[in-house]
């Protein structure tokens, strides 16, 4: 049976995403992000959700655009201390030891040090309530050659993303891989109905 916990932001796992922005003086900035995801194909977008009060949001307002880092096992104190740091009192990069890099694409800073970056420029903003959703078409993907397979394409037990989840806030690394998708759920279509 299952029990009702009520309504809560408890989708699990969600992304880590560490989003890169630049203030009104040009000082880079990262923050700590678990509220974000790909929402559209066409053009390739990808939504990530801030409150008012956070340094960045004031940062991605006045430059038009952000990076979205993907936070890596590797990096997972550096990354939890770009959620709980404040970009308007300390320079986080500085003090967690990472570098911004200046982005090709729009005014925004990447993290050199993480292997897996997308290029966003601000398309669309969205009052939701607690949190305002940014929504960036991607302009271009960025991957260290390390993190890729054969095809080029990245490899996610290569990259070793980290997960993370709402409201019991633990970080995780995924697990291996259990099915191909598009592919396993094939074996049930035993009357060949699939499109």
């Amino acid at each position: 049976m299952k029990r009702s916990i009520g309504a809560r932001t408890m989708v699990f796992p969600t992304p880590v995403l560490v989003v890169g922005s630049y203030d009104k003086e040009g000082k880079p900035n990262a923050m700590t992000v678990a509220w974000g995801g790909i929402c559209c194909s066409q053009p390739p977008c990808i939504g990530i959700s801030l409150r008012k009060a956070t340094y960045t949001y004031g940062n991605i307002v006045e430059r038009k655009a952000f990076t979205v880092n993907i936070a890596t096992e590797s990096y997972v104190k550096e990354t939890d201390y770009l959620g709980i740091a404040t970009g308007k009192k300390v320079d986080k990069l500085a003090a967690a030891g990472l570098t911004p890099v200046k982005s090709d694409l729009v005014d925004a800073p990447y993290i050199k040090e993480f292997p897996f970056i997308f290029e966003c420029k601000l398309i669309n903003t969205v009052e939701i309530g607690l949190h305002t959703q940014f929504i960036g078409e991607i302009l271009d993907v960025k991957a260290d050659e390390s993190i890729l397979d054969k095809e080029g394409l990245p490899d996610i037990e290569k990259m070793k993303p980290l997960a993370y989840t709402p409201e019991v806030r633990n970080y995780y690394g995924l697990g291996k891989c259990v099915g191909r998708s598009f592919s396993i759920g094939k074996i049930l279509d035993k009357k060949g109905l699939q499109k």
